[in-house]
């Protein structure tokens, strides 16, 4: 498990610094403020959760067995996907019903971080 967070935490902290570059050298001129915004907001969350993953599998080096640990990693790469992901497409299209789907991904985050409290606060 351990191996699989990392793995993944960090592919996705290149995925944000190349997208994070794209939207500041590629998009700046295309897109508006607000939608420049909303896609630096993007950036930054899946930057965020890249680290929060990378601890997962740090952690999970440790306690390889927790069940808590494992859903943390899941649901912050489920967040990235679901809030990040929803955030570039509306920025980029325009779309703005992907803007309702994004609190669920907020969601998993949240729960992300909870379940990761609770996998520390039972280790001994």
């Amino acid at each position: 498990m351990s191996k699989l967070f990392l793995s993944i935490g960090a592919i996705n902290a290149a995925l944000a610094v190349m997208l994070g570059a794209f939207g500041a050298h590629g998009l700046k001129e295309r897109l508006t403020v607000d939608m420049l915004d909303i896609f630096e907001t993007a950036v930054q969350y899946h930057f965020y959760h890249a680290l929060g993953l990378l601890a997962v599998g740090l952690l999970a080096i440790h306690y390889p067995e927790s069940g808590s640990l494992k859903w943390a990693g899941w649901l912050m790469l489920a967040g990235i996907v679901i809030f990040s992901g929803s955030l570039y497409i509306l920025s980029i299209s325009g779309i703005r019903w992907l803007g309702a789907i994004t609190p669920l991904g907020g969601i998993s985050f949240i729960a992300a971080w909870v379940l990761l409290l609770i996998a520390v606060a039972k280790t001994s």
